[in-house]
C-alpha cells in the first residue's frame, strides 16, 4: 500500500530544481553583464560617443529589469528577447566606431545567447548577429581582418551552441532518470505532490473535477515467491504497458509503490473515472502475464474536492483501496465524500471509516493478505 513520507521530509522537485539551475544562470550572466557594461556608460559619455552611450544605459538598464523581475517576482523580464537586440545594436555600433575596441564584446555576448534563450532561438539570434558584425567588419576593417573577425566569431558561436546543446540534453536525461521509474517507465513519487497540487488549483479556479485511481496487483508477493523476483518485474512492467495503453495523453501514471500504482485524471469525473478503472482490472485479468500467471487487482477511486489538500485526496484513496483488499480484491472501491474538518490526517495516519464498493468482480481466492 502506499508509504507516505513522515512529516518535515524534505522532498525534491527534479524538474524545479533544473529551471531554478536556469534561473540563477539568467541571473548571474545579467549581473555580471551589468557590471561590466555600467562603467563603459561613462566612459563612452567621456568620449564624446552619445549615441552608445544611451544604447549602453538602455542594456543597464535591461538587465536590472531581469535581476529585479527574477529577484522578487519569480519572472523572466519579457524573456530575455531584449537581450540580443541590445547586443547585436551595441556590439555592432561599437565596432563601427572604435574599432577593434568595440569588436571584442561581441564574442562574449554571442556566447551568453546560447544560455539565455532556448537553443532554436539563440541560433536564429547568433546567425543574424554574426551576419551583422561580418558586414560592419568588411566596412571597418581590411579584408584579412574581415576573414579572420568573421571565422572566428563564426566558430565561437559553434562551439557555444554545441556545449549549450549538451548541457540542455544532460539536463533532460537527468530530469528523466530522476522522475522516472527504471522499471516500468512511470512517473514515480518526486512529482506526486505537484501533480496532485496542479489539479486541486484547476478544481479550485476553474470548477473543473479530476479523479485518481489507485490500482495494486492482488497476492503479488506469492508471485515473488513461487516464480522469482526476475519473473515479477516482468509482471510489473507488462502490467504499467497494459494500463498505460488505456489511458489519454494528458492522463499521468504512477508507480508509488511496489506493486501500487497510481492514474491521475484530469477533468474526469468519478463515474468516468470509474468505468475505466473496470477496464483496466478487466485488462489485467483478461490474459495471463509471461503466459501462465495469473494476476488480478484492486483498484479504489477518489474525485477531487473542493477544499482538501493532496494528501487528504489521495489519503482517500488510499482507505478505499484498503476497503476493496478486504471485501475480496479483484474489484473497484469509490471513495466516499470528505466530510471531516479542513485539518485533516496525512495518509500515514490513517485511521478506519466505512467504504462501500460501488461494483465489484469475481473475488480473488485465498485469504487477504495484510494491505
Amino acid at each position: 500500500m502506499n508509504q507516505s513520507a513522515p512529516p518535515g521530509t524534505a522532498t525534491t522537485n527534479p524538474t524545479l530544481a533544473v529551471l531554478g539551475f536556469r534561473r540563477q544562470l539568467v541571473y548571474h550572466l545579467h549581473l555580471w553583464a551589468f557590471i561590466a557594461v555600467a562603467p563603459l556608460v561613462m566612459v563612452q559619455w567621456q568620449h564624446g560617443n552619445l549615441l552608445l552611450s544611451a544604447l549602453l544605459v538602455f542594456f543597464c538598464a535591461n538587465a536590472a529589469l531581469v535581476l529585479l523581475f527574477l529577484r522578487f517576482r519569480n519572472t523572466y523580464f519579457l524573456k530575455g528577447r531584449l537581450f540580443p537586440l541590445l547586443a547585436v545594436v551595441c556590439a555592432a555600433y561599437s565596432t563601427a566606431i572604435n574599432g577593434h575596441a568595440g569588436l571584442y564584446w561581441a564574442y562574449p555576448a554571442a556566447i551568453a545567447l546560447f544560455f539565455l534563450l532556448p537553443i532554436k532561438e539563440a541560433i536564429v539570434c547568433n546567425v543574424i548577429f554574426v551576419a551583422v558584425m561580418a558586414v560592419v567588419s568588411f566596412l571597418q576593417f581590411p579584408e584579412a581582418d574581415f576573414w579572420r573577425i568573421t571565422f572566428s566569431l563564426g566558430l565561437s558561436c559553434l562551439f557555444a551552441m554545441i556545449f549549450a546543446w549538451l548541457v540542455g540534453r544532460l539536463q533532460q536525461e537527468l530530469t528523466r532518470l530522476a522522475t522516472t521509474d527504471p522499471l516500468t517507465g512511470c512517473l514515480n513519487r518526486s512529482q506526486l505532490a505537484d501533480v496532485l497540487n496542479s489539479q486541486i488549483q484547476i478544481r479550485e479556479r476553474y470548477e473543473r473535477v479530476s479523479s485518481l485511481v489507485l490500482i495494486d496487483l492482488d497476492y503479488f508477493k506469492n508471485i515473488n515467491d513461487q516464480w522469482g523476483h526476475l519473473a515479477g518485474d516482468r509482471v510489473l512492467k507488462e502490467m504499467a504497458g497494459r494500463v498505460r495503453k488505456r489511458l489519454r495523453q494528458n492522463d499521468q501514471l504512477f508507480r508509488i509503490g511496489g506493486e501500487e500504482f497510481m492514474v491521475v485524471l484530469p477533468e474526469t469525473r468519478q463515474k468516468d473515472a470509474h468505468t475505466l478503472a473496470q477496464q483496466l482490472l478487466t485488462s489485467i485479468s483478461a490474459r495471463p502475464f509471461l503466459d501462465d500467471i495469473r494476476v488480478t487487482a484492486s483498484a479504489s477511486i477518489a474525485e477531487v474536492e473542493r477544499g482538501e489538500t493532496w494528501s487528504v485526496w489521495l489519503n482517500r484513496a488510499d482507505q478505499a483501496l484498503y476497503e476493496a483488499k478486504a471485501r475480496g480484491r479483484n474489484q473497484v472501491v469509490l471513495a466516499p465524500a470528505n466530510r471531516q474538518p479542513p485539518v485533516q490526517p496525512e495518509p500515514w495516519q490513517r485511521s478506519p471509516a466505512p467504504l462501500q464498493p460501488v461494483s465489484s468482480g469475481p473475488a480473488a481466492s485465498g485469504t487477504p493478505d495484510t494491505p
